[in-house]
């Protein structure tokens, strides 16, 4: 109950990741919960158990059998998954079905009065549509990248069969769905083409913890362990995909090798690490760092590491994808240079918050311009900074992402 005695809902949220796995989402969806049960709901998590980003399964959740734990109020049940290597393709599909089952055993005697599911479907989709069946929760479907347009253009889904499959779950999800939560105005005419009623999308963006990530300042623990107290950094932080395109960060740095004071770091892992470190070496980059995920503690000191940080996909990928590390950066208080496509979602981002310079993805010679624009102008990458981290204040804290999702809860009787 709440402070006035009213009875609050129960809540499941299905998610492939939650922390301490870092895949997409992972970290959001825990902010949510936690906040949630603050608020007297009653939460639960069925998620897998830790696996990204390179499939294989840590010790300690290997075995088949659900792992059950309560962490701040949240009770979560995590699913086995066989440890293989998420760069194949077909040992990536067969962990998304042991995955799907999973799921669905862990739901049996599940009860809720709302049941929250993050695409892609792939991996969440068959439970949500047993739910909903069986169960008959009120249930939103979350959508973070849009598929399969995003496998498409990746060349993942070439095979046109599993590119109708994807596209029949998804949109079977969105037939289900009582409401779908989309994370920009972007996504809402792709939901649309699916014939969707308006009155079933909900725009709500994406959310950071703004207390935890803070600005810092450039000497810290992460800063002074890899000798980057003194150099001018450019710093990429997050996943090492194929969406990504951060080979555009290699070319640049080949661009400016001459300025000794400018360092690129790349932090993260991700199946394109392997192939960025083979071209650093080819390259024999020695003005490229690059480093493995770090501790999620150290994420405010890596940020703020960074003089600028970059946000990065590839030529059309922008239009279906909104990187959740730009909220992040403006947390954090540093510029940002956007690597993106123009007008995407992204793009508008960053320069309605004032906080950095966009130019066309895949484009070396624009990206080493805005580079040294802004080391020659301290003032502007101060004030950048300034904005980036006070509209993410107000538009983009965990307080205000929950305050939108306990109107949607209010509307559900």
């Amino acid at each position: 109950m709440d402070e006035k005695g009213k009875i609050k809902k129960n809540v499941l949220i299905i998610t492939p990741h939650y922390p301490p796995d870092g895949g997409p989402s992972a970290q959001l969806f825990c902010l949510l919960a936690e906040e949630l049960a603050r608020r007297s709901y009653s939460l639960k998590i069925i998620c897998a158990v830790p696996h990204y980003p390179s499939g294989r399964v840590p010790n300690n959740y290997k075995g088949i059998k659900i792992f059950r734990e309560n962490i701040n109020e949240v009770n979560i049940n995590r699913v086995p998954l066989p440890s293989l290597n998420r760069k194949n393709l077909y040992c990536r599909f067969f962990q998304f079905i042991f995955m799907q089952i999973g799921f669905i055993i862990a739901s049996l005697k599940e009860r809720p009065d709302i049941l929250i599911a993050s695409n892609p479907a792939l991996q969440t989709g068959l439970a949500f549509i047993f739910f909903k069946l069986f169960k008959n929760p009120i249930c939103i479907f979350s959508i973070h990248d849009f598929y399969p347009d995003v496998g498409v253009r990746l060349g993942i889904f070439k095979n046109k069969f599993i590119i109708k499959f994807v596209e029949f779950l998804e949109s079977l999800c969105f037939e289900k769905a009582d409401y779908i939560r989309v994370l920009s105005e972007s996504f809402i005419p792709l939901v649309k083409r699916y014939e969707v009623a308006k009155e079933k999308i909900v725009l709500i963006y994406d959310w950071v913890d703004t207390e935890f990530l803070k600005p810092k300042p450039k000497i810290n623990s992460f800063s002074v362990k890899y000798h980057l107290t003194d150099t001018f950094n450019v710093l990429y932080a997050g996943n090492i995909g194929f969406s990504q395109g951060l080979e555009i960060i290699l070319d640049t740095a080949l661009l400016l090798s001459e300025k000794k004071d400018i360092r690129f770091i790349i932090v993260g892992e991700g199946p394109a690490k392997e192939r960025l470190l083979e071209t650093k070496n080819e390259k024999q980059l020695n003005n490229v760092l690059i480093l493995p995920f770090q501790p999620k503690n150290l994420l405010p000191e890596v940020l703020s590491t960074g003089d600028i940080l970059l946000v990065c996909l590839r030529k059309g990928m922008s239009y279906t994808s909104l990187p959740s590390k730009t909220y992040s950066i403006l947390s954090c208080g540093r510029p940002i240079i956007g690597c993106l496509d123009e007008g995407s979602d992204s793009w508008n981002l960053i320069l309605k918050a004032g906080a950095g310079i966009c130019i066309d993805p895949e484009n070396p010679m624009m990206l080493s311009n805005a580079i040294l624009k802004l080391k020659n102008n301290k003032d502007l990458c101060k004030e950048l900074g300034r904005n980036g981290r006070e509209y993410c204040i107000k538009n983009h804290s965990v307080k205000y992402a929950t305050e939108k999702f306990e109107e949607l809860f209010n509307k559900i009787k």
